[in-house]
């Protein structure tokens, strides 16, 4: 379908859905193999074919120690400082997106921001012909985009690495948006920016909302402009009536309210947002020009959610369930270990098809002893980047006490 704005035209193409995303889940943790709709995590070992649980009976889960208390899948503070810590431990190939109420929220909508009724995205800058893109154009053309995950680039131990969520989108590419909208010889780069004005000041972050990004990041990363969320009108919470959605890149980079589309050069500075976060998204210090910016791109990085505690033949025995995410590159083998003196094993359960949104594994586990223990997963595949899985980001700790 095409629509023309001014000199622009919007195009809109059908992305994967939901019930391909399950089919995918429930083969690559080997679900459909084992009766996955009889038990809660993955379970069948690749080394001799069985399942290990076979016959058991789940008594619980073990608690991740060491980490935050904020609860969980619960809007806490207001403005700046809004958040909800999304709960991934109720995760399963079977039902691997959560619904929209509980995906995870960094800033809440402020309560100066008005309703969506007359809202415009200014597009200007260096181009030919500046004005106004009405949110009805938007919406009129808004298609799906298929599901997509995102991470706060501050999502860590402190918030339980709650800020993390998958959801599936509907809206427009950015690309068809800008494509005729004839820039100017210089306009080499494009700033995203959505509204930010809050009536009080905030604790935890800084106003300004705005991302600088070159063309073809835009156009590679397949960025668009979502106004739905699995299937609804987005929440004001989630950047109603528009917000920038740019897969594979952390949060910070997907901008809320979108107001305004601005055409800039390469000597664009680095907004204060882009400053905020370069430690984040891994820049060398704080560079004061845009250009100078790496892509905010998030790296292939593994965690596990969920620890099962199992009685099967009269022995305890635990399961490990997991997600990996991120990066670009299919990982063939990935890597689990319990203690820093130990060594990694292969991970029982494990097949990745696809980098965005998530894929999940299992381990069976035997403890030798009652204890502390530190779990920590690897991508053995050099080729991966793997910045902060490699320097123990992901670590959680588990506190076992009967084996």
């Amino acid at each position: 379908m095409l629509h023309f704005w001014g000199e622009c035209v919007i195009e809109t193409s059908e992305r994967p859905n939901r019930r391909n995303f399950l089919r995918i889940s429930l083969l690559g943790s080997g679900a459909l193999l084992v009766g996955f709709d009889k038990v809660s995590g993955s379970a069948r070992n690749l080394n001799d074919g069985s399942d290990p649980f076979q016959g058991g009976k789940q008594l619980g889960t073990v608690d991740f120690a060491g980490e935050s208390r904020s609860p969980l899948d619960t809007l806490l503070g207001a403005d700046l400082d809004g958040r909800l810590l999304s709960d991934l431990s109720k995760l399963t190939p079977e039902n691997s997106i959560p619904p929209t109420e509980r995906f995870y929220v960094r800033t809440l909508a402020s309560r100066l921001l008005a309703g969506e009724r007359g809202w415009q995205i200014r597009m200007g800058g260096l181009v030919e012909k500046p004005g106004p893109l009405a949110i009805e154009d938007l919406k009129r053309n808004a298609k799906p985009a298929g599901l997509h995950l995102m991470e706060c680039s501050g999502n860590a131990r402190a918030t339980r690495f709650g800020m993390l969520s998958v959801a599936d989108w509907g809206g427009v590419p950015i690309s068809a948006v800008l494509q005729g909208c004839k820039p100017k010889l210089r306009a080499t780069r494009v700033m995203v920016s959505g509204f930010d004005s809050y009536s009080g000041s905030s604790a935890t972050s800084v106003p300004g909302a705005d991302w600088v990004f070159t063309l073809e990041q835009l156009k590679a990363s397949k960025a668009f402009l979502a106004t739905e969320m699995n299937g609804q009108p987005l929440s004001k919470d989630h950047g109603a009536p528009v917000r920038m959605v740019v897969p594979g890149w952390y949060g910070c980079t997907c901008i809320k309210w979108v107001n305004a589309i601005t055409f800039v050069d390469e000597n664009a500075p680095s907004t204060s947002q882009m400053q905020e976060f370069a430690a984040r998204t891994h820049q060398q210090g704080v560079p004061k020009l845009a250009k100078d910016y790496r892509p905010a791109t998030i790296d292939q990085a593994a965690m596990p959610i969920r620890v099962e505690k199992w009685l099967v033949e009269g022995r305890i025995r635990y399961r490990v369930v997991g997600i990996l995410w991120g990066g670009s590159r299919l990982v063939k083998e990935l890597g689990i270990r319990f203690n820093p003196e130990e060594d990694y094993v292969r991970v029982d359960y494990f097949s990745q098809t696809a980098n965005d949104p998530w894929s999940f594994w299992s381990h069976a586990w035997t403890p030798k002893a009652a204890g502390t223990y530190l779990v920590r997963l690897r991508v053995t595949d050099p080729a991966v980047e793997t910045k902060r899985l490699d320097s123990g980001y992901y670590v959680r700790s588990v506190e076992v006490t009967e084996v």
